[in-house]
């Protein structure tokens, strides 16, 4: 049986923290193991440049995200680790692409209506002002990443969609004009995937500043927790787990049977300090081995880079013959 192949980018915008974690991290790393799929997984640096005009930052952010994912235990021997900066195939697929593409199907995407609103709203009288073709551009660049490897699944979120069903379209429109080439490929929503509140009560964002890094050192990894918005019930008062960020992120590490015990603990109304204190005890236990990983990759950058390089000479045995064909397909080929 051929095995599926499945392709996940993680764009390196930050520091991951516990929502990465149970929301994308940890059932990649999982998948990573699987014998019927093929995992392609990378560093979306090229992606990042969108949003991220700070330098250091990308390049800390690679580096971060990269020993966060070998720490967990992704499988680099069956799936392909690599950085989508390092495969030239990418961006030159993405022009060959943006030739096939209309704009019309570019006015459609959420991000670039989402910029153009925000101006409209702000009185803007130029609808594109500060709007680059980077984030005009995004899901073409998004559907050559997509494409060049074949991929049959994409697993994303909701918002992320709508790129993936543009890659599809992209695809059968030059499958139409040049023939079968492109395989279409399809989303893979997690309606199941864990979704952690953060500090405030809001989805655990970046954007919203409320995040817990995964592998904040202890002292920080407490700080924080004690940072959890909670009401003001008191010890000895009932307590709802809905709604709880203390008790979704409790959950999100936690045995079924642990769960069950802290929902009887909640009804019986433990005190939120003394929940606090054991949430902090219990993450901190259950991250201290790979957080010890994390810094020892972090400290050892050539490292991560090798292994990086050793997944980008894997992913271009593929990436490069199926770009020679797509340039042959479009006419650039030798003359004689």
């Amino acid at each position: 049986m051929t095995p599926e192949t499945v392709l996940t980018g993680i764009t390196t915008t930050g520091t991951p923290h516990l929502g990465n974690y149970v929301g994308a991290i940890r059932p990649a790393v999982a998948a990573s193991r699987r014998r019927d799929v093929q995992s392609y997984y990378f560093l979306a640096d090229l992606h990042a440049l969108v949003k991220n005009q700070d330098p250091d930052a990308v390049h800390r952010s690679s580096l971060e995200v990269a020993a966060t994912w070998l720490a967990l235990g992704l499988d680099t021997e069956r799936a392909v680790f690599y950085r989508q900066s390092d495969i030239p195939e990418i961006p030159e697929l993405t022009w060959i692409l943006t030739a096939m593409t209309a704009k019309g199907l570019m006015n459609r995407a959420h991000a670039y209506k989402a910029a153009v609103q925000a101006n409209e709203e702000a009185g803007s009288a130029d609808p594109d002002r500060g709007i680059t073709m980077a984030l005009f551009c995004y899901p073409i660049l998004m559907a050559a990443d997509i494409l060049l490897f074949k991929a049959q699944r994409v697993p994303v979120g909701q918002d992320q969609k709508q790129h993936v069903e543009m890659a599809r379209d992209i695809a059968q429109r030059f499958n139409h004009h040049f023939g079968e080439h492109f395989v279409l490929p399809e989303a893979d929503i997690g309606e199941a995937t864990a979704v952690l509140l953060g500090l405030d009560g809001r989805k655990m964002s970046k954007s919203y500043d409320n995040t817990i890094p995964l592998f904040a050192p202890a002292r920080q990894l407490r700080k924080l927790i004690m940072r959890i918005k909670t009401n003001s019930l008191e010890p000895g008062q009932p307590k709802d787990t809905e709604g709880s960020t203390l008790f979704e992120i409790y959950r999100a590490f936690a045995t079924p049977a642990e769960v069950t015990a802290m929902r009887e603990r909640f009804a019986a109304g433990i005190g939120w300090g003394a929940l606090k204190d054991e949430l902090f005890e219990y993450l901190d236990a259950q991250l201290r081995g790979p957080r010890a990983e994390y810094e020892r990759l972090v400290a050892a950058p050539d490292h991560v880079e090798a292994v990086l390089r050793r997944g980008a000479e894997r992913a271009r045995t593929l990436a490069a013959p199926f770009l020679a064909e797509i340039r042959r397909a479009v006419g650039i080929r030798p003359l004689g």
